[in-house]
């Protein structure tokens, strides 16, 4: 029997790079309707204070635990001992959290958060570019193990490591624990079933966000950017979408993963109310992994 947990990033409830897509709700009103809809962990956010003394007992009356969290990594232009310098507070916050990892994000150059600049002018980099940077992140990764905090690599849209082939070229030359995110890939043009069958032995973590393909495909990815995407209600949860989770999670079975599933989709909260969102991502997840052999911790 493999094991694993259901949680969700609170981007659901705040977007940190759209404000406006964000629902006027406290950091207990998120938990507690997280835990009505039965997740038991939580990414964190802006909204979370980075301190255990403060964080755990509000944590703790809603039976939920921090599952991962977001770190905006600039090594692509930036230094290995720098960056361990603007990692050192989240990175002993989440040992205290006893978290699973940090979810690595490279942010240099990446236009993910700029809505005046179009998908097409994602970065690109040469195999020689992606060689040296894959080194970079490995050395980087290989200290936050060391250090009793692992990262978890996200490949990403509108970042360096975003296509199918980049994220092979990026896994080539570089040994980093991977978060695999099937609505990211999808978005990209990827097929998330080749993803897991080329790189499951690095999978750590897993976000499952589903996409709307008609809106994707909509795009006109020489004028529209990411968030424009995002506006236009690009993400969604697990069986609101066009993805197909029970093939994608008795993928990761199939090659053993145990771990956390985490439900992020940004979207406009008003739009798509929190909670419901929540319940229905959490009951079509909870269906898929029942049907491919999951015991889910409740």
């Amino acid at each position: 029997m493999l094991h694993a947990r259901l949680g969700i990033a609170p981007i659901a409830w705040w977007n940190d790079d759209l404000a406006e897509l964000s629902d006027d709700v406290s950091l207990e009103e998120c938990l507690r309707q997280a835990a009505e809809a039965g997740l038991t962990g939580m990414e964190t956010g802006r909204r979370f204070p980075m301190n255990m003394d403060e964080l755990g007992p509000i944590l703790a009356r809603h039976g939920i635990s921090v599952c991962g969290g977001w770190f905006s990594g600039l090594l692509l232009d930036g230094d290995i001992e720098v960056e361990k310098d603007r990692i050192a507070e989240q990175h002993a916050f989440f040992k205290a959290a006893n978290a699973p990892c940090i979810v690595y994000g490279e942010t240099a150059r990446s236009v993910q958060g700029n809505r005046t600049t179009p998908l097409a002018q994602k970065p690109k980099l040469t195999e020689s570019e992606m060689e040296i940077y894959g080194r970079k992140v490995s050395d980087f990764a290989d200290w936050c193990t060391a250090e009793g905090m692992p990262l978890s690599y996200h490949h990403h849209m509108a970042a360096a490591v975003e296509t199918e082939a980049e994220l092979d070229l990026f896994m080539k030359h570089s040994s980093v624990p991977l978060l695999f995110d099937a609505g990211h890939m999808a978005f990209a043009g990827g097929d998330n079933l080749r993803v897991i069958e080329n790189h499951h032995s690095r999978i750590s973590h897993v976000h499952t966000k589903d996409v709307r393909m008609p809106v994707i495909n909509a795009l006109d990815r020489n004028c529209e950017s990411f968030l424009d995407a995002v506006i236009k209600g690009a993400f969604t949860v697990p069986g609101d979408g066009s993805l197909d989770f029970e093939e994608i999670v008795t993928a990761l079975a199939t090659k053993g993963y145990e771990g956390w599933f985490v439900i992020e989709a940004e979207q406009d909260p008003i739009a798509n109310p929190p909670l419901e969102m929540a319940l229905k991502g959490r009951a079509e997840l909870k269906r898929v992994m029942d049907a491919a052999g999951y015991e889910v911790t409740e």
